[in-house]
């Protein structure tokens, strides 16, 4: 708990970031429905998120390196929130798509940055404790991000004032910290080739999730809205699924330390499944009905990617852990990225109500796959399994959240000796350092 209290400034630098993110990327669904934007360019709004992500994930690190944590971090605020403030300047659906990318590229880099910080200060005893009360921080700032565009509205310029704000304050308590300057960002160390030898079901559900999430995320907002919901109800729709979500990862968590985590997998995507065709099937009006689906969908929907991660951990061989977990994160990426496009192209051509054919099919084939790896390969003893761990936002996961997982060795991130965060009179120059000897900043 001490370790908690020390490095509050850093739990709450992250909430301000995971507030912004969550409103606005609520907000730029309904607002660009709202414009009359075409479902595939909200879609492919969705789709520019996962880019930018993905390439900030890659290229931070490397500014990082060059002019060090302080600096590079109200880069990434700084520029995050003009993007922000450009989407209320420039409202059109090309530049929109554009902004989003270099918006994901930047809150991809402040999320490793804050990461860095906290695996800098983790010790072994308590990084278990730091990483929960990371994760549950950030998914109740991201779903109160949400829940504040209910107050809102989408209108005007109040909403995305107000993320550009929760941007920019987000560097006040990452800047004034006295924590010890960290070591250089960790790049992912990726090798999908393992990770399909140690875990097929792992990629194929890295995959599966990214296409039924991204989809879900980008333009479950826009069938809401084409639905007849307001800004408060799609708030409060989106707050339901997140927060059921989040609160289902425990029990399926601890019942998958327990049992065969496939049979769990087919049990939670199997039922994703399901709750996607009756919405199919049923496609209902704004109303209790579609809160009750929603909500039943999240329960089963978000879980996923962690009992995954989970399962693939299983069976992961001493210092693999971050290598796999980084093959799942591009895999993942990927899905993300395609999903809300191909999505966007089913809604156009069918009606709003096509989003689920996505989410009912990748969850369908998820289950499937994870039923026939059980008819060839046993499970792991309960006895010689890790702990199943909680993550977060899966839209949100960066190298940097592999490291600080309890999971990873710290040896399998070891930066080599020749290899300096920043050079001493770099980091004296740019007012990173203090106290080179302390390490204070």
């Amino acid at each position: 708990m001490a370790s908690v209290i020390k490095i509050y400034a850093l739990f709450l630098g992250s909430a301000l970031l995971m507030f912004g993110g969550g409103l606005q990327g609520l907000l730029l669904s309904v607002r660009g429905a709202e414009e009359g934007f075409s479902l595939l360019s909200l879609g492919l709004i969705g789709t520019g998120w996962s880019v930018g992500f993905v390439a900030g994930s890659i290229t931070v690190p490397l500014v990082v390196r060059k002019v060090g944590h302080i600096r590079a971090f109200s880069v990434m605020a700084a520029i995050g929130t003009i993007t922000i403030l450009l989407n209320l300047l420039l409202i059109n659906d090309i530049s929109w798509i554009l902004l989003r990318a270099l918006s994901g590229f930047c809150f991809a880099g402040a999320a490793m940055i804050v990461e860095s910080w906290l695996n800098e200060v983790a010790e072994n005893k308590s990084r278990g404790t730091i990483f929960s009360v990371y994760v549950t921080i950030n998914m109740a700032a991201s779903t109160l991000g949400q829940i504040a565009m209910s107050i809102t509205g989408t209108a005007g310029y109040v909403p995305f004032v107000l993320g550009a704000i929760s941007f920019i304050c987000a560097v006040l308590p990452t800047a004034l910290t006295s924590s010890p300057q960290p070591r250089p960002l960790a790049s992912a160390k990726i090798d999908v080739g393992l990770l399909y030898r140690t875990s097929p079901v792992a990629a194929i559900a890295a995959f599966s999730v990214g296409m039924a999430n991204g989809a879900f995320g980008t333009l479950a907002p826009v069938y809401g809205y084409e639905r007849g919901l307001d800004a408060s109800g799609i708030a409060l729709l989106f707050a339901v699924a997140a927060i059921l979500g989040a609160v289902a990862q425990i029990p399926f968590g601890r019942l998958s330390d327990r049992i065969d985590r496939r049979l769990v997998l087919i049990g939670l995507s199997g039922f994703a499944s399901l709750v996607g065709l009756l919405i199919l099937l049923i496609n209902p009006e704004a109303g209790w009905v579609m809160y009750v689906l929603f909500a039943a969908y999240g329960f089963a929907a978000n879980p996923i990617y962690a009992v995954a991660v989970a399962h693939a951990n299983d069976f992961a061989k001493d210092g693999d852990f971050a290598k796999i977990a980084g093959g799942m994160l591009l895999i993942l990426g990927i899905g993300l990225a395609i999903g809300p496009a191909i999505a966007s192209m089913i809604m156009g051509a069918w009606s709003p109500v096509g989003l689920f054919v996505i989410t009912a099919l990748f969850h369908a084939l998820l289950a499937i796959a994870a039923y026939l790896r059980m008819r060839v390969r046993k499970s792991v003893d309960a006895a010689d399994r890790a702990p199943f761990q909680p993550m977060g936002n899966d839209k949100q996961v960066t190298p940097e959240t592999i490291v600080l997982d309890p999971r990873t060795d710290s040896e399998e991130y070891e930066m080599p000796v020749d290899e300096e965060p920043v050079p001493e009179e770099l980091a004296s120059s740019n007012g990173e350092t203090g106290n080179v000897q302390d390490g204070k900043i």
